[in-house]
C-alpha cells in the first residue's frame, strides 16, 4: 500500500508487498519474514522492520504489532498516548505524522502535525501527506478504528474475502466517506477481484478526485486488468502533481517501476522494472539478483539492464563490479545516463576532478529532467576550486526544481543572509538529511542559543548515530556550555580520522 523508505527516529521500517494468489500488491510495512522471489510469478516481499534503539521505538513496537493482530482500538490508544506523551521532537512528531496517515489514522496525524514547533521544516511534509493520504471529510474515531480493524484483516491477517465482505454490507459508511470505498477496492484487488475492486476505486476516486493514493491504487488495479498499459497513464498524471518532499517523491518513483513490471510481457523487461523497483525500496541485494535474471541476447535490452547494475553496485560500495557494469553499459550505449553517472562518482572518489566533470556534464546533456546530474556537475566544480561556478548553479536548480534539498543547503552554506531560511528549506524537503540538521544546531551554537542547537542536534542522531559531524558538534555545545567535550571530539574522530577541526579541538 504505502512506503517509508528511511531510517526512522521512531521505527525505521520500509514499505512491503504481499503476495496472495495471482496477485502482487503493495502494502504498508509489516514486521513479517520475507517472500522468496521465484522465477516469472514474482511475490514482491514482505520486510523485517529495521528497529531503533529508543523508548519511542519500544512503544511503537507495541502499538503497531497490536493494529498487525487487528487489536486496533488498542492499537489507537496506544498511538495517542505516544503522541501526547513523548518529549517534544519535532522530527519524531513529523514521522508519526506520516505513519499514522498510513495506517489511515488521520485524527492521529493531525494530532502528530500539530505538535511540531517548528512549522517551517514541517509544511512541506504536512502538504504532501494531506494531498497523498486524506480523506475528503473527517472521520469519525470510531470508522477510523472500525476501517483500520478491515485494513488489518485484509493486509495482515489473511482475511480479505471476510472483512470486504462485511464491509460493503456498511452502506451508509461507503456512501459518506471516500476512504471506506478505498479500502473496500484493496480488499476486493487484495482478493483478486478486479472488477468490484475498480468499482469501489473509482467510486472513491469520484467523492475524491484530489487523493493521491487512491490513484495509485487505481494503478495497481489497472496493472491486474486486460490493459495493464493503461496503468501507466495514471502514473503519469501522479508524477504531474506537485509532491515536495523526498519522502513521497520516491514513493511514486517506486510505484512506477512497480507498475511498468506488472504491465509488460517481456519477461527481461518485466525483471528490469522489478529490479528498479528493489532498488527504490532499497532493497538492493535483491535488486542485483534480479537485474542479473534480466540480462539477455539483446544488446537493446542490456544497456539499461547494466546502466542501472553499476549503479547498484555503487551503493553497495562494490567499486569493481560498478566499473565493470558501467563500462559495458557505455559499451553499448555511450550515452547511458546511469553509466555515466556512475563513471563520474567512480572518478571523484578517486580524486580525478576533472574526469568526473566530463562524465557529470555529459550525463547533464542527457537527462535535462532530473536535478541530480547539474549537483554532481556544482560539487565537482566546488572540488575543483570553483565556488562561484558552483554557486551559480545551486541557484539556478532551485528556480527550476521543486526536489533540491541539496542546492538549498549549499545555498545556505555559501550565503549568510539565507542561511537560516534555506537550512529549513532543505529539511522540510528532506527530513533525513542529516547534515542539514547538524548545521542547524552549528547556526545556533554560533548564537549562543543552546537550547535550539540541542534540539537540531539530537535531530540528527536520530537519524544517524554515526555521524562524525554530529559529535564534533555536540562537542562544542559541550564546550561552550563549561564542560569537558573530549569525548565527543575523540569520536568524530573515530568515525572520520583525517577530520581537521576535531584534531584541532584536541590538539593533535
Amino acid at each position: 500500500m504505502k512506503k517509508v523508505l528511511y531510517k526512522l527516529s521512531i521505527i525505521a521500517f520500509i514499505g512491503s508487498a504481499a503476495f496472495a494468489g495471482d496477485f502482487d500488491v503493495i502494502n504498508p510495512a509489516n514486521p513479517l519474514s520475507p517472500v522468496p522471489v521465484q522465477d516469472n510469478t514474482i511475490a514482491l516481499p514482505i520486510k523485517k522492520a529495521t528497529l531503533t534503539h529508543n523508548s519511542i521505538h519500544n512503544q511503537y513496537v507495541i502499538a503497531f504489532d497490536r493494529f498487525v493482530q487487528s487489536n486496533v482500538k488498542a492499537s489507537y490508544n496506544d498511538f495517542k498516548v505516544l503522541i501526547e506523551t513523548m518529549d517534544s521532537k519535532d522530527y519524531a512528531y513529523m514521522k508519526l505524522a506520516e505513519n499514522m496517515a498510513d495506517l489511515g489514522f488521520f485524527n492521529l496525524a493531525d494530532l502528530a502535525s500539530s505538535k511540531i514547533e517548528d512549522k517551517s521544516v514541517s509544511d512541506f511534509l504536512v502538504d504532501d501527506i494531506k494531498i497523498y493520504y486524506f480523506p475528503s471529510k473527517k472521520l469519525k474515531t470510531d470508522d477510523e478504528i472500525y476501517l483500520g480493524e478491515v485494513f488489518s484483516n485484509i493486509i495482515y491477517n489473511d482475511q480479505s474475502r471476510e472483512a470486504t465482505a462485511e464491509l460493503v454490507k456498511n452502506t451508509n459508511l461507503l456512501a459518506e466517506s471516500d476512504y471506506a470505498n478505498y479500502i473496500a477496492a484493496l480488499g476486493y484487488l487484495k482478493s483478486n477481484d478486479v472488477i468490484n475492486a475498480e468499482k469501489y476505486i473509482d467510486a472513491a476516486i469520484s467523492m475524491n478526485s484530489e487523493n493521491l493514493n487512491y490513484k495509485k491504487l487505481k494503478a495497481e488495479i489497472l496493472s491486474q486488468g486486460k490493459k495493464p498499459k493503461n496503468s501507466i497513464k495514471m502514473i503519469d498524471f501522479i508524477k504531474s502533481q506537485n509532491l515536495y518532499t523526498t519522502d513521497f517523491m520516491v514513493k511514486v518513483k517506486s510505484l512506477e517501476q512497480y507498475v511498468l513490471y506488472k504491465s509488460k510481457k517481456d519477461y527481461a523487461e518485466k525483471m528490469y522494472h522489478l529490479g528498479y523497483y528493489y532498488y527504490y525500496e532499497n532493497e538492493l541485494a535483491k535488486s542485483v539478483r534480479t537485474l542479473q535474471s534480466a540480462l539477455t541476447n539483446k544488446k537493446k535490452q542490456n544497456k539499461y539492464v547494466y546502466g542501472l547494475l553499476s549503479r547498484v553496485y555503487f551503493d553497495m560500495q562494490d567499486y569493481d563490479k560498478a566499473h565493470d557494469s558501467a563500462l559495458k553499459a557505455v559499451k553499448l550505449d555511450g550515452n547511458n545516463y546511469n553509466a555515466l553517472l556512475v563513471l563520474g562518482d567512480l572518478c571523484s572518489r578517486n580524486k580525478d576532478y576533472k574526469s568526473a566533470l566530463k562524465y557529470y556534464q555529459k550525463a547533464e546533456n542527457i537527462e535535462k529532467t532530473i536535478s541530480l546530474p547539474a549537483i554532481k556537475v556544482a560539487q565537482t566544480y566546488e572540488k575543483l576550486g570553483k565556488p562561484k561556478k558552483a554557486l551559480e548553479i545551486y541557484e539556478k536548480l532551485v528556480r527550476s526544481y521543486n526536489d533540491c534539498f541539496y542546492a538549498y543547503y549549499k545555498i545556505a552554506l555559501f550565503d549568510k543572509s539565507k542561511e537560516l531560511a534555506y537550512l529549513k528549506k532543505a529539511v522540510s524537503i528532506n527530513m533525513n538529511f542529516t547534515d542539514a540538521w547538524i548545521d542547524l544546531g552549528r547556526y545556533y551554537i554560533e548564537r549562543k542559543d543552546y537550547v535550539k542547537a540541542r534540539k537540531y542536534l539530537a535531530i540528527a542522531n536520530y537519524i544517524d548515530e554515526n555521524s562524525f559531524r554530529y559529535y564534533y558538534y555536540q562537542g562544542l555545545l559541550v564546550k561552550n556550555q563549561g564542560a569537558d567535550a573530549a569525548d565527543y571530539f575523540k569520536k568524530s574522530l573515530n568515525l572520520n580520522p583525517d577530520f581537521e577541526p576535531a584534531k584541532k579541538e584536541l590538539n593533535l
